[in-house]
């Protein structure tokens, strides 16, 4: 019986060491979690029948530390959850490993090929779509024609009216002048020049030009208070005709412009247009959204990535790939986005390192060696004695 006692230590040791050497192994995977052996005594009835290696504990509740590496697709989970991604063979497997990149069919993978899922998302509308793979566009984007130019300026109290009449080659006849950028359906630029004319206390008429070209002008009422009076304002629409291109009607949008002594300052003048342009960058946020940036300055969101938590952690199955799998002992995956409920928000730049503590590994490895050593030496005893015996006999 004492053989069979000091092997089942030995199987039960070799388990624990399969463990330590796994962990130590994987000091430098990241998001790698680290394992622990538990024993249990084996008896036939109530006599000892040795011990054999009863489970295995994940220590899935202790986050690795955090590797800056400044890359925008690296990505770690600060707090809570699991990214889900899903196999070339449909399977949904769970990480915390967020090396992800964009494939050649603009589909966003981590670092094994498998398909990060999450919501895809619709301009202008606040709700999320449907859970899937997350894909980037990687061509152009078209052209927008531009419809409005919002502008904000202070426009002087101190300004007087011209002795001339408007005339845009004579810098005595205005009093200020800016040029505003506006896009056509092809994505070309076209400038119009705002030029302000004070015409009595608290009213500036503004003279649109394109090219050398008269397109409109627009009456600017100010209160007594220098705000702007929206409602005795008059605003025309620049109407451009470019060629080849669809006809372009532009209205300013002078909301927040202020007639206040001092002197005439510009504090916004952007169009809402814009030129084609290609995908030069993905960049994740906080709240796991997917974002492509265009050559031509635009981000446009284009899914949320999605995290999983789980009932019972400890029964997740591990699998390759520093992965895990959803088991009857897990429970289904619950599913939401990043800092919403118990689900931690996303750290971009970011990647999760092993949380395996090797000094306290090392001490284990020496424990299981001191331990095995002692149970050969049963088994070599045990040996000795039953020589003895048989030389008797």
């Amino acid at each position: 019986m004492s053989f069979q006692i000091a092997l089942s230590a030995l199987q039960a040791i070799n388990n624990q060491l399969d463990n330590i050497s796994q962990n130590i192994a994987n000091t430098g995977t990241t998001g790698y979690k680290s394992s622990r052996t538990n024993f249990a005594a084996m008896y036939a009835g109530s006599s000892p029948n040795g011990v054999r290696a009863a489970s295995t504990t994940q220590t899935l509740d202790v986050a690795g530390g955090l590797l800056s590496t400044g890359r925008n697709l690296d990505v770690a989970i600060a707090g809570n959850g699991y990214f889900m991604v899903k196999d070339s063979t449909g399977v949904m497997n769970y990480t915390r490993v967020g090396v992800f990149d964009v494939d050649k069919q603009g589909v966003l993978v981590d670092h094994m090929g498998r398909q990060v899922q999450g919501y895809g998302v619709t301009a202008g509308n606040a709700a999320l779509g449907n859970l899937g793979n997350l894909t980037v566009p990687t061509g152009q984007i078209p052209a927008q024609a531009s419809t409005s130019v919002d502008f904000v300026a202070n426009l002087s109290a101190d300004w007087s009216v011209p002795a001339n009449a408007f005339n845009p080659t004579d810098s005595s006849s205005y009093n200020s002048s800016t040029v505003s950028v506006v896009y056509d359906s092809l994505g070309r630029q076209h400038t119009v020049t705002q030029y302000f004319v004070k015409t009595a206390n608290n009213t500036v008429e503004v003279h649109y030009q394109n090219e050398n070209t008269a397109v409109g002008t627009s009456t600017l009422k100010f209160t007594t208070a220098g705000q702007l009076d929206t409602a005795a304002s008059t605003v025309a629409a620049v109407n451009l005709t470019p060629a080849g291109a669809n006809a372009l009607s532009v209205t300013f949008d002078y909301a927040g412009t202020t007639q206040f002594a001092g002197d005439t300052s510009t504090t916004t003048n952007a169009s809402d247009g814009y030129a084609s342009g290609t995908m030069v960058n993905v960049l994740v946020g906080a709240d796991g959204s997917v974002n492509a940036q265009y050559s031509n300055g635009m981000v446009q969101s284009v899914g949320v990535i999605a995290l999983a938590t789980f009932p019972s952690d400890s029964g997740l199955t591990a699998v390759d790939g520093t992965s895990w799998q959803a088991s009857a002992k897990s429970g289904a995956a619950l599913i939401g986005t990043p800092g919403t409920g118990q689900l931690g928000e996303l750290e971009s730049q970011q990647l999760e390192q092993s949380n395996v503590e090797v000094a306290s590994e090392l001490v284990d490895l020496m424990g299981a060696q001191r331990n095995y050593q002692a149970n050969t030496k049963v088994i070599s005893t045990q040996n000795e004695i039953m020589q003895s015996l048989m030389q008797v006999m």
